[in-house]
């Protein structure tokens, strides 16, 4: 009998494709079904930067806003750089109500990446 759990019959192409297939969910609006996907990614490759960024989006689209946090640090520690990261875990904390924390990442994310919306958000003129 053929074993069905676990990462039995899983392969990298299947996790490329769970990875594809949890982007689809998340801009369907099924950040749940994202994560699912994205939590078998994870465990066959948890240095992943790219599947634990998405799982982060998805926790965050969902509500999950401590799975969210933590996603995002993890995907800061590795990348520290990624404005989009910072921006993200700025709205995931102005989100669950630490709006200085929020304010620390969101200048962050406009120092590394001048964006209009990066900009806005860190209200560096007031």
């Amino acid at each position: 009998m053929p074993e069905t759990s676990g990462f039995a019959g899983r392969t990298p192409e299947t996790h490329v494709i769970d990875f594809r297939a949890a982007e689809q969910l998340l801009a369907a609006r099924d950040p749940r079904g994202a994560v699912k996907l994205l939590d078998n990614v994870i465990a066959a490759y948890p240095e992943n930067t790219a599947a634990r960024l998405l799982r982060a989006r998805a926790f965050f689209a969902a509500a999950q806003l401590r799975p969210a946090e933590l996603e995002f640090t993890i995907v800061l520690e590795r990348e520290p750089d990624n404005a989009f990261a910072h921006f993200a875990l700025a709205r995931t904390y102005e989100r669950s109500g630490q709006p200085g924390q929020a304010m620390r990442h969101f200048r962050l994310a406009a120092a590394l990446d001048p964006q209009p919306e990066y900009l806005a958000a860190a209200r560096f003129d007031s």
